[in-house]
């Protein structure tokens, strides 16, 4: 959520920068709202005023022996018109503030300008491509050898977009869960935290998913309202909603395994095939909180941080700065790696890493306290899959196949693996 103050006193300068998310800010509709919301405010000042002079005159009044009937009638007069007068007041703030709710966060000034992820700006490719000198499979051919990777019976038992995994397929999903938290907890500081895969709506209101992306979310009918997390960072961002961390606590960082659910309800048609894009998978995620002023550099190592599992994993992959177009609703900047997928020929996302700034905190109320001035101020948000753990086993089958279609395991995953050298 942006700052109140200065979406009033930079109305067009904002809706200028939110150009480059391709979001078209009402800058009347707000001015108009601001202007009534001004009007009303001031209008029940008044009347709270006239009010308390009448209230006070009746004792005086009622002391010196006077009729107070009359003031009565105008107390009361002044209370129905103050209490109108609030109801419509709170009326325009609560329609501000559910357009507020509505409005993405400004990009950083160092996020490329485009429309779509055709725009985005590539910064740096690490590893080569392999050469195969044999007729590649692809993650789901590969993965049917054995009948290590289901999808037909997942479908049978839930639907489309789940898969089932036997054997050492699933002795590799979970090999690399261990890997990715291990690495993160040991070698980059991180402490493993476990939480709850269901929230409610104040959380996901907290996080961005929520009013706007409702659609992608799936809902426990019931009477409380309880939600499937679509990612860990929900959770885990919002142990700090309604926090006050002295300074010398931060950084605070955090990484966590779970499962993911999504409805995926705007990409139908779209990577249909295979383990790409499902309604649960799962994820091992980074969350770090941070002062302000270190958040970019929180950004940059916690890419790293990433990237390191790729890199331990011998995987090619290419980093981009998302353009505006392509930035997500919370997001200041976001980077993405993509994966290389040799059955697909090109690079695909594994992971986002992005700067919220204090866009989740002031929803969250997510703070510390300033030294300097004593007094709570609002923290920088920031998080990455570290990684998805579904795509990363995609990688590891197209990347490691050989040609009698066994699947070379990782050197780095050999001692979770019981030291195999294949796969299959």
């Amino acid at each position: 959520m942006l700052d109140p103050k200065l979406l009033r006193n930079n109305t067009e300068a904002i809706a200028e920068q939110l150009k480059t998310k391709n979001f078209d800010l009402d800058v009347n509709l707000l001015s108009t709202l601001e202007d009534k919301r001004k009007a009303l405010q001031v209008e029940t000042e008044n009347f709270k005023n006239e009010r308390n002079i009448r209230s006070k005159a009746i004792g005086k009044a009622k002391a010196a022996g006077e009729d107070i009937q009359p003031l009565l009638k105008e107390v009361s007069d002044f209370g129905e018109k103050l209490e109108s007068c609030e109801t419509r007041l709170h009326a325009v703030q609560q329609e501000l503030e559910d357009i507020s709710m509505g409005i993405p966060n400004i990009p950083h000034e160092s996020v490329p300008l485009g429309q779509s992820e055709s725009d985005n700006q590539e910064v740096k490719i690490w590893g080569i491509p392999p050469q195969f000198d044999f007729v590649i499979k692809d993650h789901v051919d590969l993965g049917a050898a054995g009948n290590l990777l289901d999808f037909e019976t997942a479908a049978k038992i839930t639907g489309s977009r789940f898969a089932i995994m036997r054997g050492n397929m699933a002795g590799l999903h979970r090999a690399l869960i261990q890997f990715m938290l291990n690495t993160h907890i040991q070698e980059h500081d991180y402490q493993e935290v476990y939480v709850p895969y269901l929230v409610n709506s104040e959380s996901l209101k907290g996080t961005g998913q929520l009013p706007k992306f409702e659609e992608d979310l799936f809902k426990i009918p019931g009477e409380r309202d309880f939600y499937l997390i679509p990612t860990a960072e929900v959770p885990v961002t919002n142990i700090a909603r309604n926090e006050i961390y002295p300074a010398e606590d931060l950084p605070i960082k955090m990484t966590c395994h779970t499962p993911c659910f999504r409805s995926e309800a705007g990409s139908y048609g779209k990577d249909t095939r295979g383990m790409i894009r499902q309604h649960q998978f799962e994820k091992v995620e980074l969350v770090q909180l941070v002062k302000p002023e270190n958040s970019y550099q929180a950004l940059e190592n916690l890419l790293s941080h990433a990237e390191t599992i790729l890199q331990k994993l011998e995987l090619p992959y290419r980093v981009v700065n998302l353009c505006g177009g392509d930035l997500g609703f919370s997001a200041a900047k976001t980077y993405d790696i993509e994966v290389w997928l040799p059955a697909q020929n090109t690079y695909r996302e594994i992971s986002s890493c992005s700067n919220f700034e204090d866009f989740q905190a002031r929803r969250m109320q997510a703070r510390w306290r300033n030294p300097e001035t004593g007094k709570p101020a609002l923290l920088h948000t920031v998080n990455g899959s570290g990684l998805a753990i579904g795509r990363t086993l995609v990688a590891i089958l197209e990347n490691y196949q050989q040609a009698d279609g066994r699947i070379k395991i990782p050197e780095v995953l050999k001692p979770y693996m019981n030291n195999q050298d294949f796969l299959v």
